[in-house]
C-alpha cells in the first residue's frame, strides 16, 4: 500500500471528489482522501492524502490558504461566482483608488457568512442541497482572517487579487462582500489556488502526469513522505528499549527520549523511533513530564 501526500493540480470541470475517484483508479487503492473541496470551475493546489497519510487530511484542511482571483464588479450572481444566475448587474462608476481602498479594507479579522451553495452542513443538510432545491436558510456569520490582498491587475469592471487567508475563507464571497461595500454589487469570475501550506502551484501535478508516473515505476518521486507536512514542529527520537510503549500508542516519559527539550512545551513535537520511522505528533504535558499521542500514524 502507498503512503503519502500528493499534490495535485485540480484542473477545471473536475470536482475534488473526481480527482479522489481518478487517482483510486491511477493507484489502485481505496484509501484516498482530500484536504478541502475546490469548486468544480476553479483550479490548482489541491493535497491529496494516500494510505496512511489520510490521518493528515483534516490537519491540512485547517491550514492558511492561498488564491489568485479574478473579481467582477457590477455583477451578483446567486452562487457569487459566474456559474450561477445573475441577479443583478448594475454600472460600475467607482475610481480605482477608491476600488483599492475597499479591498484593502478586508485585510485583517472579518466576518464572512457563508455561502448557500457551499459543502457547509447545517441539521444533517448540506447547504448546496438546500439552495439547489430552492431554499435559503439563515447562515451564521464565521470570523476567517485575510492575511493580505494584493491587487496584481485592475482594469475595471475586473480586477485581478492575490488572497493570503485562514481556512473557512469563501473568495467568492469576499468578492461579493467588496462588491456590495462599493455600492454596485460583485462576483468571481474565475479561482486558481496557489498554495496550501507549503504545498505549492509551481509543484503541483496534474493526473496525468500522475498516471504516466505509475505506468512507468516513477510514483515515489511524487508522493511526499507524511512527516513532510510537520516540520515546523521540534522532532525527538524515542530509544529502542522504549519503543514497546511507543508503538502501542501510549503516553511517553520525555526520559525515553534522547535530545529532548523542556521549552517545546508551547508546540507539538514530531516523534520518531531509532530505525527513523515516524510515529506521529505528540504535545508535551510539562505537569506530568510527559508526551502525549495526537495522532499516530503507524
Amino acid at each position: 500500500m502507498m503512503n503519502g501526500i500528493l499534490n495535485i493540480y485540480k484542473e477545471e470541470d473536475y470536482t475534488s471528489f473526481d480527482v479522489v475517484a481518478k487517482l483510486r483508479g491511477i493507484l489502485k487503492q481505496k484509501k484516498i482522501g482530500h484536504t478541502g473541496t475546490l469548486d468544480p470551475k476553479a483550479r490548482g493546489v489541491l493535497p491529496v492524502c494516500v494510505g496512511k497519510a489520510t490521518k493528515v487530511c483534516a490537519l491540512l484542511t485547517d491550514k492558511d490558504k492561498e488564491y489568485e482571483a479574478v473579481l467582477l464588479l457590477g455583477t451578483v450572481t446567486d452562487t457569487q461566482d459566474m456559474t450561477g444566475r445573475v441577479l443583478k448587474e448594475t454600472p460600475v462608476s467607482v475610481s480605482e483608488g477608491e476600488a483599492r481602498a475597499a479591498i484593502e479594507s478586508f485585510v485583517g479579522p472579518y466576518r464572512q457568512i457563508p455561502p448557500m451553495y457551499s459543502a457547509l452542513k447545517v441539521n444533517g443538510q448540506k447547504l448546496c442541497d438546500l439552495a439547489r432545491a430552492g431554499t435559503e436558510i439563515e447562515r451564521k456569520p464565521r470570523e476567517v482572517h485575510i492575511y493580505g490582498i494584493e491587487i496584481l491587475q485592475m482594469d475595471l469592471p475586473r480586477i485581478k487579487i492575490r488572497v493570503r487567508c485562514s481556512k473557512g475563507t469563501y473568495i467568492r464571497t469576499l468578492c461579493e462582500d467588496i462588491g456590495e461595500k462599493l455600492s454596485c454589487g460583485g462576483c468571481m469570475e474565475s479561482l486558481l489556488r496557489t498554495a496550501v501550506a507549503d504545498f505549492s502551484l509551481s509543484k503541483a501535478h496534474k493526473l496525468a502526469e500522475i498516471e504516466l508516473a505509475v505506468k512507468e515505476g516513477r510514483i515515489g518521486e511524487y508522493l511526499m513522505p507524511v512527516d513532510s507536512v510537520f516540520t515546523q514542529y521540534p522532532r525527538a527520537v524515542v530509544k529502542k528499549q522504549f519503543e514497546k510503549p511507543l508503538y502501542n500508542g501510549n503516553r511517553l516519559s520525555v526520559g525515553f527520549c534522547r535530545h529532548f527539550s523542556r521549552e517545546w512545551s508551547d508546540t507539538k513535537i514530531r516523534v520518531y523511533d531509532e530505525a527513523e520511522q515516524f510515529i506521529g505528533i505528540y504535545e508535551y504535558l510539562e505537569a506530568e513530564a510527559a508526551l502525549k499521542p495526537v495522532k499516530i500514524f503507524v
